[in-house]
């Protein structure tokens, strides 16, 4: 019995050694996840990019949004010159919170409760919450110097109990703040960037494994034929658990569809055309399912936790939102909430659709030129 098991072991062990991919994959895979978790995951988001329109331009102004950026909540990045710009960054997505400052800001806070505009993007909830957060401490602080300073006089009498600096905050798109709005259109990416990846390589990889593969290029069928087959159900199927998921999210989870979804299909053709890219390449690099799916899940992993579907991007590490920036499932998402979170059009999502243009096109060529060569 002791030689039949120690043989059995042997025999596994020489089986890995012949695969030394697939054993590579399988130690990297931990160590991948244990980074992604302890460096960049991160639920405590500061430096949230805002948008100021200061209409008051006045010393005090300068000093409340010197109170903003040195809380280290908030980096002023913009500065609007009219409320459209500013409802404009906020649509694009460039900016989470917009600051409004009244021209008579520096008056009514000496004589009488001065009240400031604070809008925050809500369409997600984490940088929601530490937004409104920040800003409610903020002028809680605000009002509290002001009050000190105004202890010797008779202001502090005329305010009938009013707060020197009254902070208005209003969350736009998600104003309840409810996590399922925010996560259910991440989750139709994820299900896009798993149908069009993993499932595209393994069906590939599966033909080469059985032989039929060999038999389709020798038969009359052309390549390009023989691509767009494998590519076409992919893409159906896909377009079909996209429609399944918004079914659900709208008439079970009571998520808003505010735009367009023709386009929203559209663009959703974009994104697919990379990810397609990917499961190609990756069907050509891999030899088994094994090593098909390991693959597949080296770009699933990065994708699902660093493009902002479940952690805002805005909380992590500098360089893990250079790598963010990298992946086509970011810019994906921001579409996908930009048109039913907040209902724009491709005059706001366009930034977001270049990238994707781009890395479909280099990605689907280098595919497509190495699966030619693979089939040679």
């Amino acid at each position: 019995m002791g030689s039949r098991l120690l043989g059995m072991i042997i025999k596994e062990f020489l089986h890995l050694i012949r695969d030394p991919m697939a054993v590579v994959l399988a130690l990297f895979l931990p160590v991948f996840m244990l980074f992604i978790f302890g460096y960049a995951v991160n639920t405590d988001v500061k430096h949230i990019s805002t948008v100021v329109l200061d209409q008051s331009v006045s010393t005090d102004s300068q000093k409340l949004l010197e109170a903003f950026n040195n809380s280290q909540y908030f980096n002023l990045r913009y500065r609007a010159q009219s409320p459209a710009e500013l409802t404009r960054l906020i649509d694009e997505g460039k900016a989470k919170v917009g600051i409004v400052i009244p021209p008579d800001y520096s008056k009514r806070q000496s004589r009488q409760s001065a009240q400031i505009q604070v809008i925050v993007d809500a369409s997600d909830p984490l940088v929601a919450t530490s937004a409104i957060n920040a800003a409610t401490s903020l002028g809680l602080q605000r009002s509290l110097q002001v009050f000190t300073r105004s202890l010797t006089g008779t202001a502090l009498l005329q305010r009938d109990d009013e707060p020197p600096v009254d902070f208005r905050v209003r969350a736009w798109y998600n104003p309840d703040l409810i996590s399922a709005i925010f996560i259910v259109p991440g989750l139709i990416g994820a299900l896009l960037l798993q149908s069009t990846i993993a499932v595209m390589a393994v069906t590939v990889v599966r033909e080469r494994e059985k032989g039929t593969l060999e038999a389709l290029i020798v038969s009359p069928v052309r390549r390009w034929e023989l691509m767009l087959g494998k590519i076409i159900p992919n893409l159906l199927v896909a377009y079909g658990q996209m429609t399944m998921a918004l079914l659900v999210a709208h008439y079970v989870f009571e998520m808003p569809i505010r735009g367009s979804l023709t386009l929203l299909y559209a663009l959703s053709l974009v994104f697919m055309w990379g990810t397609l890219g990917i499961g190609i390449y990756v069907s050509t690099v891999a030899r088994t399912v094994a090593q098909a799916m390991q693959m597949s899940m080296l770009t699933l992993l990065p994708s699902i936790y660093l493009s902002g579907l479940l952690f805002p991007i805005e909380g992590m590490p500098r360089a893990a939102q250079y790598l963010a920036a990298i992946i086509p499932l970011t810019y994906y998402l921001r579409i996908v909430r930009g048109i039913l979170l907040k209902g724009v059009g491709l005059s706001s999502l366009w930034p977001n659709v270049l990238p994707l243009i781009a890395f479909g096109a280099i990605i689907f060529t280098l595919a497509v030129l190495r699966f030619r060569k693979s089939l040679d």
